[in-house]
């Protein structure tokens, strides 16, 4: 079969005007002679009746002491009522069509409630709906354990059921619909001119989503990146066929290829505090009880560099005050920058390319930017600092790598 896996978030679900958008790409797809499993997120966002914020605004504001399995049947509501809802509208608009949750679609996952991990898919009930004439949607963000208990797969988890259905069903393509034309060079709240990139290679897009692209989330990425899916991330609101996320080494009708390309976008997130720990004269074990420290208070730790001197590494805001304490409480005085933000440079070309790092710290420098701390791999450079500073960083960056045009 020529199947096609189609992905719709919160806001494409949350208006009458949103689905009537969803219904015509469905009926596109149609149109082509896709067999076709659409993957649903929650309605809207915090705020709207049935978005998962507002589902976990229930737990709050009644006890806020639901077990992480029990919170994980509440969330799971969410989904099932989006494809409820979408399966209707089908019908209305004489669409055959059947709904299936995670579990039922066969989506077997480990039991870390909240943020489960994908253990195996068995779609064979998918494959037979489809051969019976059905759309079959299927409720993203859950499965079930190997007992039968439901679990949410945790942030962008609508996202990672989608790719990973495409992968098990062998689909020609995930279509990733969200309320933006596609992967754009940077925030265009940020950047006004920023560009939509017709292709981009997983990689970047890992990177991208990785440091602070929220248009899908990395771990669908690869997910779809093992197994080869295409992918592309394209607005409800248009006919417009979005970015095209794929292999770099592939060739293109288009004008663009991805390796030509030495600066893909600039990516940023904020409220993340810098920590500094110096180790004493004749002080070796540092290293190792500052970041066992870390793990066993299960605080997240990133940007992070090791010398002989010490540790520099980084805390999200709202854990730094918790990671002082521990140090305190170890003996150690941490030096610390908070309200920080990091910003990303990415592109699958700049690996071997002499210069870019000249061209970063000058951008920078122009605009009298500090940067506290900076590393980097083979496809992206990182930058650290001042929150204050980081959209007059990314228009910087944007402009000094001509990303506008």
């Amino acid at each position: 079969m020529n199947i096609l896996v189609q992905k719709f978030g919160g806001t494409s679900l949350s208006t009458v005007e949103a689905r009537a958008h969803v219904i015509e790409h469905i009926q596109d797809a149609l149109a082509l002679n896709y067999k076709l499993v659409v993957v649903v997120s929650a309605m809207g966002r915090k705020g709207e009746p049935y978005a998962t914020d507002t589902l976990l605004d229930l737990i709050r504001n009644n006890g806020n002491q639901l077990p992480p399995r029990e919170k994980d049947m509440l969330l799971c509501c969410g989904e099932l009522i989006s494809a409820a809802t979408l399966c209707s509208l089908l019908g209305s608009n004489g669409i055959q069509a059947a709904v299936l949750t995670g579990a039922q679609a066969g989506i077997t996952t480990n039991d870390e409630y909240g943020n489960a991990q994908i253990m195996s898919i068995q779609p064979q009930r998918i494959v037979d709906l489809l051969e019976q004439g059905n759309v079959v949607i299927v409720a993203g963000f859950q499965g079930q354990t190997s007992h039968g208990d439901l679990t949410t797969l945790g942030r962008g988890g609508s996202d990672t059921s989608a790719t990973a259905l495409g992968a098990a069903l062998q689909a020609e393509m995930v279509d990733i619909f969200t309320d933006v034309d596609g992967i754009l060079t940077a925030d265009p709240r940020i950047v006004s001119d920023a560009k939509r990139l017709p292709v981009v290679s997983y990689m970047e897009i890992c990177n991208m989503a990785h440091y602070g692209a929220k248009v899908i989330h990395p771990r669908a990425v690869e997910v779809a990146m093992n197994a080869l899916i295409p992918i592309r991330v394209r607005s409800t609101f248009s006919k417009d066929p979005g970015t095209l996320v794929t292999m770099a080494d592939t060739t293109y009708d288009s004008n663009e290829s991805i390796q030509d390309r030495i600066v893909t976008g600039i990516a940023n997130f904020d409220k993340i505090t810098q920590i500094r720990v110096n180790a004493g004269e004749g002080v070796y074990d540092l290293q190792l009880k500052v970041f066992k420290a870390m793990a066993q208070n299960h605080i997240s730790v990133d940007f992070i560099n090791v010398n002989p001197s010490g540790v520099v590494y980084t805390v999200f805001d709202d854990e730094a005050q918790k990671a002082i304490r521990i140090l305190n409480e170890l003996g150690y005085k941490p030096l610390t920058a908070s309200q920080c933000a990091k910003v990303s440079i990415i592109g699958g070309g700049m690996n071997g390319v002499p210069g870019i790092m000249a061209q970063i710290v000058e951008a920078l420098t122009e605009e009298d930017i500090n940067i506290l701390q900076s590393a980097d791999s083979n496809t992206t450079i990182w930058v650290l600092i001042q929150g204050q500073d980081m959209a007059k960083a990314v228009r910087a960056l944007h402009k000094k790598f001509q990303l506008h045009s």
